[in-house]
């Protein structure tokens, strides 16, 4: 193990010196590491490398894993915030304890694996898509074959359909249809004639025609019923695996959070379109990040359908509640990405031929009043003209001036599906709130309201602007802070960066003014800094220790060292998401911190427990803090370097 007792009794009472509640590792199911025997190409939470690796990371201080979106994703796209809503994915079906159940035959998972790409570090998407559906198809036919011979399985089966059955239906019936219609979107689905075909509204039935749309219900199931069985068997192994890895992480102290995504996938449209608007599209406004906007494209929940006219939960709530009763019995806590989707989309018409024209003439979905180019917003707005600053840009943070307390009840009527009397609060759930260069007032003041927080990005932040909002000084208690997440650089790529192109001293002389006392050799720590990429890496993060917010987030390639970015927002090509951790990490991992090329947490606590003005920590503390620090670097040093690529 790459921690060890004396390391766990500096780390932990560091954190706690430095007044850190959590410290969550984020890591994607696909990034996993898995042992060799086991590997289909794609990692997954449920295999035996995950155990360890996981083992690993409670060793190093880690109390929580933040994976992201679980949802069954198709063949061509391995974005995981596509994925479906219900449906788990088939790709992080560990094959190891499919093995010891009997399922799979030691012969047949060597078959199965024979062929597999040898790069470790990478997800190789489809041959694993591949694998994994044979191995599927392998476990049903032996429980099929013989179902006495799997007791738990033939008795969980049927009553996880009873449980399931309203998603299970609906989503069996899109994969079996799917591939009736030749593997297209149903928006493609068309009859002999090129009119389009009635599956596309299966679950949608336009007046008069509901008789024929059960009637064709009927016969799919009917006609079906293996493949129905199927689907239903494969998702229960899932989440039995899901359950295990709980139960495992409880044991571990560590809390699992799950990804709740703004986006809806293709399948999940389909069997819901009823509750969409039919003209808008939601996506997000010119922002820092991304001046040019993004044309998302994700589906937008009709406000018409919140309620029904005597002010009860309308369609669209009651089918919010039910995905978020699902998770809530299957994590800890809630990532809520992009939160602005669930109290103030920024939406854009569908009809325009450039999407990215569009989206940059969109509005906020609650926000617009009064504007000549968006006439169909006025019946939802929250708002009245009055309350608008037209000085501002529609997508700007004040572009709402004032809120009362009834119309911050409006602008929050999903969002408290997340933390009302049946929402995440009420069962002891946590929620880590995704917002990040943009805060739109009505955002703002229903975060407030439930006392929760936002995310700070250290890298991104303006070394020069001490107004900068991912300033770690400006984080409030309720704050996620973090060197980066999913979507941006890895920390050990831009601090090499910064050190070749000389900016690496612009951070370094802001970081000096809260590390080193004024007493202190301030010019040599910056002179130090400005020229070792490492050294420069452990102060902002001891600079993320120092800050007021209690929540810290790690991404495993900042924890690991690795310089290669996981997902490039926008790009669409074979290598993005498909970073994955080696089965040799750990190996790796020391070997860089033999020269401080990766996460040192003990070296980093020991620099913010020594800032000024911090005295919660005592000399002992310290000491321990340095040796360990130094043991690690030893230990990377002794290893012997890794062979030269041929």
């Amino acid at each position: 193990m790459i921690g060890s007792e004396a390391y766990a009794g500096c780390v932990v009472p560091g954190l706690r010196a430095c007044g850190v509640d959590r410290l969550f590792l984020e890591i994607h199911d696909a990034c996993f590491p898995a042992l060799p025997p086991e590997d289909p190409g794609r990692g997954t939470p449920y295999a035996d490398g995950a155990a360890h690796f996981l083992a690993q990371a409670a060793g190093l201080g880690f109390n929580g894993v933040q994976l992201g979106p679980q949802g069954l994703t198709d063949a061509h796209n391995p974005s995981p915030y596509n994925g479906a809503l219900f449906s788990r994915n088939p790709l992080s079906l560990a094959l190891s304890p499919l093995r010891r159940e009997g399922l799979l035959a030691a012969d047949d998972l060597d078959a199965l694996l024979t062929g597999c790409p040898r790069a470790r570090d990478r997800v190789h998407y489809a041959f694993a898509h591949a694998v994994q559906a044979c191995a599927l198809d392998a476990s049903y036919r032996k429980f099929r074959a013989k179902p006495s011979a799997y007791p738990e399985l033939a008795r969980q089966l049927p009553d996880f359909r009873r449980a399931h059955g309203q998603w299970l239906e609906r989503d069996a019936l899109y994969s079996i249809l799917l591939g009736l219609h030749g593997d297209q979107s149903w928006r493609h689905w068309r009859t002999a004639t090129g009119e389009p075909h009635p599956d596309r509204d299966l679950f949608n039935p336009a007046a008069g025609t509901q008789a024929a749309r059960a009637a064709r219900r009927t016969e799919l199931l009917r006609d079906h019923a293996e493949s129905v069985t199927r689907y239903a068997f494969g998702q229960l192994l899932l989440h039995r695996q899901h359950q295990r890895l709980r139960e495992y992480c409880q044991t571990l102290g560590i809390k699992l959070y799950a990804d709740l995504q703004i986006g809806l996938a293709e399948q999940d449209v389909w069997a819901h379109q009823g509750l969409f608007l039919t003209d808008y599209l939601m996506g997000a406004p010119p922002s820092r990040t991304n001046p040019m906007g993004q044309p998302w494209g994700f589906a937008v929940l009709d406000p018409a359908q919140y309620r029904t006219a005597d002010g009860a939960p309308g369609p669209v709530l009651r089918f919010v509640r039910r995905r978020l009763e699902k998770l809530y019995g299957e994590y800890d806590g809630l990532r809520v990405d992009h939160p602005h989707g669930w109290v103030c989309p920024w939406v854009y018409r569908s009809d325009l031929a450039d999407p990215f024209v569009a989206v940059q003439q969109g509005a906020r979905l609650f926000s617009a009043p009064h504007l000549p180019d968006h006439p169909a917003l006025r019946a939802f707005a929250q708002v009245t003209a009055r309350q608008i600053d037209a000085a501002e840009a529609r997508h700007a943070d004040h572009w709402v001036k004032a809120l009362t307390p009834e119309q911050i009840d409006a602008y929050a009527q999903l969002f408290s599906c997340l933390v009302g009397p049946e929402g995440a609060s009420s069962r002891g759930h946590d929620l880590a709130c995704e917002v990040l260069s943009t805060l739109p007032r009505p955002l703002a003041r229903v975060l407030d309201r439930f006392g929760l927080g936002r995310f700070r990005v250290l890298q991104k932040v303006d070394p020069h602007d001490p107004t900068d909002l991912y300033r770690s000084e400006r984080a409030e208690p309720a704050d996620w802070i973090m060197l980066g997440n999913h979507d941006t650089p890895p920390i050990w790529q831009l601090a090499a960066q910064w050190v070749r192109d000389g900016s690496a001293r612009d951070r370094a002389e802001d970081l000096v003014e809260r590390l080193v006392p004024a007493h202190g050799n301030r010019e040599q720590w910056v002179i130090r800094h400005t020229g070792h990429s490492g050294a420069l890496v452990h102060a902002l993060f001891a600079d993320l220790l120092t800050s007021p917010a209690r929540n810290i987030l790690v991404f495993f390639a900042d924890l690991l060292g690795l310089k290669e970015q996981y997902n490039v927002p926008g790009t669409v090509n074979a290598a993005n998401w498909s970073l994955r951790i080696p089965p040799d990490y750990e190996q790796d991992y020391l070997r860089r911190l033999g020269d401080d090329r990766a996460l040192n947490l003990p070296y980093a606590l020991g620099l913010a427990l020594r800032a000024p003005g911090c005295d919660r920590a005592t000399p002992e503390l310290l000491a321990r803090l340095d040796r360990e620090a130094q043991h690690l670097r030893d230990r990377g040093r002794s290893l012997t370097p890794p062979p030269p690529l041929a």
